[in-house]
């Protein structure tokens, strides 16, 4: 790939992402040499599921969704990526097939790398073995963390935790676009269509407002402290109050 179609800012995400920030630069550079930098439209697919993992990708802009489908036929979101985020590094590592399908959810600019340019350099260079260690335990505490939100945290806590992740401040009123579609949204939060509405209308209580994709909010340090009210809450017990008997 020409080293012109990638911009300094670019260069900065690819050098820190994982899978490549313990890398050496003339091992970067061999990598982006064999790598293609691509442009998809809403709704491509990148791979599917038990596809041979031929390449990773790294999204330099927009957003791609992983899925798996359950033996109901159901499409079980397993996380949505945004820039600076590695796809599918660990089979292509490993020389396995995708176990999750991927698509493009928001117009993007990805980076793919060929599996036989990693194997090729893992060869020559053992500092990628560290890489995958890095970037399988980032994806490894990003799953922990997952789980907490969907264990540990009520409905209307995880979309306040969403929106409060999309602020472009940490506080005072601001105006957040939704990346991608509300039926997404759910997926990745773990609730159905109709919980989404429901807890878009709990937050109407601490300043949120919704219009069609744009949601207002008129605070959004309150908007977070709600967030971790809402979580003390989902661990007390019904007729319980803190530091009161039953009552």
């Amino acid at each position: 790939m020409s080293e012109a179609r990638i911009g300094r800012y670019d260069r900065e995400v690819i050098r820190e992402a994982p899978m490549f920030s313990a890398l050496p630069a003339e091992a970067i550079d061999s990598l982006l040499a064999q790598s293609e930098l691509q442009f998809h439209a809403r709704r491509t697919t990148l791979f599917e599921q038990d596809d041979p993992a031929t390449a990773f990708y790294l999204v330099l802009d927009g957003w791609v969704k992983l899925f798996r489908m359950t033996v109901s036929g159901d499409e079980a979101v397993v996380g949505v990526f945004a820039r600076g985020d590695c796809i599918a590094e660990v089979p292509c590592l490993t020389g396995g097939n995708y176990p999750v399908s991927a698509e493009v959810v928001a117009d993007a600019r990805v980076l793919a790398v060929p599996s036989r340019g990693i194997v090729e350099l893992t060869r020559a260079a053992p500092e990628i073995g560290l890489a995958m260690l890095a970037s399988t335990s980032l994806h490894l505490r990003k799953l922990v963390d997952q789980i907490e939100e969907l264990k540990a945290r009520t409905g209307p806590q995880r979309l306040a935790n969403f929106l409060v992740e999309l602020a472009p401040v940490k506080q005072g009123p601001c105006t957040i676009a939704l990346p991608y579609e509300k039926l997404l949204i759910a997926g990745r939060l773990g609730m159905k269509p109709e919980s989404l509405s429901r807890a878009f209308q709990r937050l109407q209580s601490v300043g949120v407002r919704i219009n069609h994709n744009t949601i207002a909010v008129g605070d959004i340090a309150r908007l977070a402290e709600f967030a971790g009210r809402e979580r003390l809450m989902a661990f007390r017990c019904p007729g319980f109050r803190v530091g009161c008997a039953p009552g």
